[in-house]
């Protein structure tokens, strides 16, 4: 442990990314503009342990692995945030999506879905910078390790023109509506692709954040999606086929890490 500090990680649980679109994983398209200048690490060849977050997140967070994985069993069990807290850890789990399903019953849990925000909330629902708004304050309290989890909104359907301000509509032009059948193919993939673009704005604000606290801690983040998306192949939109006969895009996700 370089010089004695306490170790910080931030665990972001994305939300709908498919890896088939990061450009970190050679989509054509450049929808990792920042994440690009910050020295990431990028698996390509990584696999959801669900298709929909009600089974993905509780078994990312189990030892069950995806093979043996069973809702039943993993919810009579207790998972890694608990491991870490038992091992003298600090974790918070902060959440601008539905729950954390189950995974962070027995660690500090706190919502900022219904914050108020002159920016980051409009009136349906809070962008995802809204999870590092006054984060440092947790940070600065922080006497232990920590691990702060982020559950962010990220590319959930089928309002993904919802899910990013304005000036992160980069590929126009964009599905405006849940409806995503009254909308062209081209504008189904700009609205998403608009959606990975934010998400990577807001990985390399989690980055900078951590680098601000290097003086204090050795920091590191980690980013995984809980499942993938179908954006019109074949017809199919949305996720949560079964697995075996899921498509690929719903279950190839990105995973990339950075390290101080």
């Amino acid at each position: 442990n370089p010089h004695h500090k306490k170790n910080l990680t931030i665990l972001v649980v994305g939300e709908t990314a498919r890896a088939a679109n990061f450009s970190l994983g050679g989509y054509p398209r450049d929808t990792n503009p920042e994440l690009r200048k910050r020295e990431v690490i990028y698996f390509s060849n990584a696999s959801s342990c669900g298709t929909a977050t009600a089974v993905s997140v509780p078994c990312m967070f189990s030892n069950l692995g995806r093979d043996h994985y069973d809702d039943s069993t993993a919810k009579h069990r207790e998972g890694l945030l608990d491991v870490l807290k038992h091992a003298g850890v600090s974790v918070l789990w902060r959440d601008n999506n539905s729950s954390c399903k189950g995974v962070c019953n027995r660690v500090e849990y706190e919502s900022v879905a219904n914050a108020t925000h002159a920016t980051l909330c409009p009136e349906d629902g809070c962008y995802d910078e809204i999870l590092l708004e006054n984060l440092q304050t947790r940070i600065d309290q922080l006497s232990d390790d920590g691990v702060i989890v982020l559950h962010p909104n990220g590319s959930h359907g089928p309002t993904y023109y919802q899910r990013y301000p304005a000036a992160f509509a980069r590929f126009t032009p964009a599905c405006d509506t849940n409806q995503l059948e009254a909308c062209t193919r081209e504008q189904v993939v700009n609205v998403y692709d608009n959606t990975i673009v934010y998400t990577d704005h807001f990985l390399a604000k989690t980055i900078d954040l951590l680098k601000k606290n290097n003086k204090k801690f050795n920091t590191a983040m980690v980013y995984m999606s809980d499942h993938g998306e179908s954006l019109g192949e074949n017809n199919l939109y949305l996720h949560g086929l079964p697995y075996l006969i899921a498509p690929q895009v719903q279950t190839h996700i990105p995973l990339l890490a950075w390290l101080s």
